[in-house]
This record gives C-alpha cells, structure tokens and sequence, in this order.
C-alpha cells in the first residue's frame, strides 16, 4: 500500500518541455532544409561555423534571413489560439514519497474561457484573456540592458535582440485570433486532477497522458481547418502532460510543446498558462508561451543542430539542438506590466543565437542571453551526458 507523506515530504513536481522534430506523414525524419521545402512556414536557411568546435552547422528559422543585406520588413504568421477546456474523470486523493498518485472516480474541468478567481483577480481572471493580452502577442516596450529594441511582441523583441537588429525594420510577429473553445473529455486511465489541498496550490492542476492527447490534436488540426502557413497554439489551463499513465510524477510534467508533422509541415504547439503555483514562482502564466514561441521561431522544425551543449536549465545531460528556452528553464526576465490590462507578465529568458554556437556574441550588447544571464557561450562541447 502507497503510504500517504504530508505536503513538505512530497516529491516535487518537475517542469519541462520538449521538443518534437519534423517528420512526414509516414513519421519519418526530416532535415531542417528537407522539412523547409516542404513547408509554406516564412523560413530562412542559415549556415554558420561554430567557434565552439570548429564545424559548420545549418539550420531553419522563421522570418527574414538576418544575415542578409536587406532591406529588412516585418514578417506575419497568422496564429490562430484554440482554447482546450479540458474534463478529466479521477481525482488523485494522496502520493506516495516514491510519485505514484492514487486515485478516485472524479470530476473537473479546467477551462481557459471562464473566469477563475481562486488563482487569478478580477478583472484579470480570464485565463485566454490574459494570455492574448500578453506581450507575447501584443506590443510592448522592450529593452535588452541599456539598448531599446523596440516596441513589439516578446519573441519579435529576442529575435531583434539576437542579431542585433534593433535598429532596422526587421521584424516577424504573430497575429492572433480565437478560435471556438474545444471540450476534450479523457478517461479515467488517462487524465486525472490534482486537487489544491494535496500540494497546497491555490486550485487543481490537470496532468494529461501525452500519448492519448497527440493524436487528438492532430484531429483538431484537420477539424479546426488551419494551414500549414499558420502556426497554431492549444492553449491549455492549468493542464500539463506526462509522458506515460498519469498518476506517476516521475513522468511529470511537460508544460508545453512544439511540433512539425505531415506534409507539407505543419507546426503547432500545445502549451500551458499555468497560474497554479505548483511549479514555482518562475513557471507562471506566459513564461511557458515565451519558451515554446521563442524555440518554434528559432528552431521551427526541432532538429536545427548545434555543438553538444548541456548541464544547465532543464537539460541534465547533452543536447545538440536550437532550443532557445531549455539552457534557461525557470529563468525568466524582469516582470512586464502590460499596458493593456495592468497583469504582471512572467516571461522565460531565452539564449542567443551565439551561446549555441560560440563567441564573439552577434547579439545585441555583445551578450549570450536576452537578459544577460549567459556571460559566455556554451563553452566546451558537452560529453558527460
């Protein structure tokens, strides 16, 4: 029998993301140049040499090619936000030190279109609310340090700030708008809540097998009727994913997502605007969106390869891709207060083009992060893995 531990010898929950590189429709791998032939996605093709190790390494990004001699001009990508409520049918009642949660037959729905004032305040309670206010779609004053890079979206902002840009016209930025909600309903087996009073959270966090909601997006892809131009988000409430059954937490809990699939390539990402606390003070409403936006403009595809990097943010051994947001996983940037609503914003910090692949930084002020958290590059290619 599971034996019940009180709130402070409870395992922690994990927070991370992951990535999933492009494949076809047969699921089969795709190169970065392979997938971008075959994707209508505003891309461009970069080819640098690493400092790091010496090698040359080519890549996909979404946008206009920084490395050109211009003129640079703004670059759109319709995004349209299909809010997920979600119903999950058992409610975990306790934990065992080793992760594993019991459960029982049980009720809850999380929806991001409702007003929820346990975790949130009036008049900034609705959650999709919040997050299309955010400045990860909507304008705002941003400064890298001393330098102003402009008044625009988030991942715009980084992106100017990656290649030093912010004094150009160069811009790419999303345009939001809201599709109908979805009701996805899952069994028992498959989905269950967390009560608040089993972590002390200020309401319920909703844990989703990854494997029975994959294919149900795919569907909603079809069904939602979005192009492979767009980049869609699914955005979920205080609902994350485990690899696997449930009620394990040693599979918990990936936040959010991007993906590449079919053919042509479409891209997409599920993601999380989590104000359950659960996570810490740094994994908070856009702090995930800022993570998975800023990885899918600067690796679309998943598998833009970079020198062994690792040991840092999320990632406990080596990884070679150009994932923006996992060396600094629950690093954010100061708090941005939107002009729009007055919500303090959680935005993740996220690393520069030049921390992958090696000094001298090409980044704004000559850093290798956008808020200076990365002094050097990634240093020494990985090998402990």
């Amino acid at each position: 029998m599971a034996q019940e531990v009180s709130i402070s010898q409870k395992p922690k929950l994990k927070a991370f993301t992951i990535v999933r590189p492009a494949r076809d429709a047969n699921g089969n791998l795709r190169s970065p140049a392979d997938a971008s032939a075959n994707s209508p996605l505003a891309t461009f093709n970069y080819t640098t040499v690493s400092s790091r190790d010496g090698n040359t390494y080519s890549g996909v990004m979404v946008g206009q090619d920084p490395f050109s001699s211009g003129p640079f001009t703004t670059t759109t990508v319709d995004t349209p936000i299909i809010p997920l409520i979600i119903t999950t049918k058992s409610v975990a009642f306790k934990v065992s030190k080793g992760g594993i949660l019991s459960r029982i037959k049980g009720f809850t729905t999380f929806d991001p279109t409702v007003a929820d004032n346990a975790c949130l305040s009036s008049p900034n309670n609705v959650p999709i609310a919040l997050a299309v206010q955010s400045p990860i779609f909507q304008a705002t004053d941003f400064s890298f340090g001393p330098t102003s890079v402009g008044t625009t979206q988030y991942i715009d902002a980084f992106q100017r700030g990656n290649f030093s840009l912010q004094g150009t016209d160069y811009h790419t930025v999303l345009n939001p708008h809201v599709l109908p909600p979805v009701h996805l309903v899952f069994p028992a087996n498959e989905a269950l809540a967390i009560p608040s009073g089993l972590f002390g959270s200020c309401g319920p966090l909703g844990i989703v097998n990854i494997n029975t909601i994959f294919p149900v997006l795919l569907k909603l892809l079809a069904a939602e009727g979005v192009n492979t131009s767009q980049f869609p988000v699914f955005l979920m409430y205080n609902v994350v994913m485990s690899i696997g059954v449930p009620n394990n937490l040693n599979k918990c809990c990936v936040l959010g997502f991007h993906d590449a699939v079919g053919s042509p390539i479409q891209t997409f990402s599920p993601l999380d605007f989590d104000t359950t606390g659960l996570f810490g003070p740094a994994i908070r409403d856009t702090s995930i969106a800022a993570h998975e936006v800023g990885e899918w403009m600067d690796d679309p595809f998943g598998n833009n390869p970079t020198p062994l990097w690792g040991h840092v943010g999320q990632v406990g051994g080596c990884q070679g891709n150009l994932e923006v947001g996992d060396p600094l996983t629950g690093t954010n940037v100061p708090t941005v207060t939107s002009t729009v609503n007055g919500f303090d914003y959680h935005l993740q910090e996220l690393a520069f083009f030049s921390w992958f692949y090696g000094a001298p930084s090409i980044a704004v002020n000559g850093w290798f992060s956008n808020n200076n958290t990365f002094t050097h590059d990634a240093g020494p290619v990985c090998t402990k893995k």
